[in-house]
């Protein structure tokens, strides 16, 4: 199965924009086979934490019409969306939420980041459950940024048999993950690995690129490189 890893650099607050951005990606990574396309962690919003926390207009629901565009895309390319934004919880305050939608348009999964990293433990409610959807009898595990320096969660998902390991996040250039946590969650566990990371200035910093993927021998399989918006393709083998 062929899935790509993206990157861009969201508007922030705007999720029209960003939304338009998106689908435009999962159409154009569509025409060129990808079956998955992976998106960086708050991609629908941008990484900007205290913009959510004052904006209640921009927490989402799962159903929400401002995705109408991107579940077209979806039915248009035949591939699967993986998203996140600020997504509504019961408790009140939303997640860090990573919607799958399917290459018909409807909602997959969806997946609550359950590490939450500094000042977005003031502003979402933490997940308490592993994300895990199925495509084409590939079975797949959701992780967002800071949950990838916790190795259970990869470990679990090698023990649920899972093949591939999507990774949405924001990471500078200079962050170490992309030598002591990537690679080595797919080395340690035999998974590929794969990565939507951000671009431009952010809450967090500057987005440095580089989304791509590794394979279960933890070497580097695709890199979208530092600076342009777009995608790379890696080709996940069904066999384990």
């Amino acid at each position: 199965m062929i899935v790509a890893a993206t990157q861009f650099a969201p508007v922030a607050g705007d999720i029209a924009a960003n939304v338009r951005s998106i689908a435009e990606t999962v159409r154009a990574a569509g025409a060129e086979g990808a079956r998955v396309v992976v998106f960086a962690e708050l991609s629908l919003t941008g990484y900007e934490p205290s913009l959510v926390h004052r904006s209640p207009d921009l927490v989402l629901t799962e159903d929400d019409p401002r995705l109408d565009p991107l579940r077209e895309a979806c039915r248009a390319a035949g591939a699967a969306a993986v998203v996140n934004g600020p997504v509504r919880t019961p408790g009140g305050r939303p997640g860090i939420t990573t919607l799958v939608l399917g290459p018909d348009g409807t909602l997959l999964t969806r997946y609550d980041k359950q590490h939450l990293y500094g000042v977005e433990a003031e502003v979402f409610a933490p997940g308490t459950a592993d994300g895990r959807f199925t495509l084409d009898g590939l079975r797949f595990a959701l992780a967002t940024c800071y949950d990838n320096r916790f190795p259970e969660l990869a470990e679990r998902a090698a023990a649920d048999s899972c093949r591939a390991y999507l990774a949405s996040s924001v990471l500078s250039a200079d962050n170490d993950s992309f030598e002591t946590v990537y690679p080595v969650r797919a080395r340690d566990f035999g998974l590929y690995v794969v990565l939507g990371n951000v671009l431009g200035p952010n809450e967090d910093g500057v987005g440095g690129g580089l989304a791509g993927a590794w394979g279960p021998d933890g070497a580097r399989l695709a890199d979208a490189g530092p600076d342009k918006p777009g995608y790379v393709l890696v080709d996940v083998p069904d066999g384990r």
